[in-house]
């Protein structure tokens, strides 16, 4: 198995997301060759919580221009844990 680690990169903290911690719903950038087996058990290694679903989704890559450059971001790929009710809270969402 992967590390949990090199699976999760960092947490993705928008509006969207925060309105989901309500609903114990946590978003993480994860890599690209990762599925939502690998997700859950690396979110249940690193913090130590029960994981109830994982929700997997790419993020494409939208064109930008620098001037009279153009190009286009990374493609990622997104994930949105929704933890169980018994579960504790993840502690770096709460913190920001």
């Amino acid at each position: 198995m992967k590390d949990p680690r090199d699976i999760i990169k960092r947490p993705v903290i928008t509006e969207r997301t925060s309105d989901y911690m309500a609903e114990m719903k946590y978003a993480f950038e994860v890599d690209m060759r990762s599925n939502k087996t690998e997700v859950k058990q690396a979110i249940e290694a690193i913090f130590g919580v029960k994981v109830k679903k994982v929700n997997v989704m790419r993020v494409p890559a939208k064109p930008k221009r620098y001037g009279r450059h153009s190009g286009y971001t990374s493609e990622w790929k997104k994930a949105i844990v929704s933890l169980s009710a018994d579960s504790k809270a993840i502690e770096i969402f709460e913190q920001a």
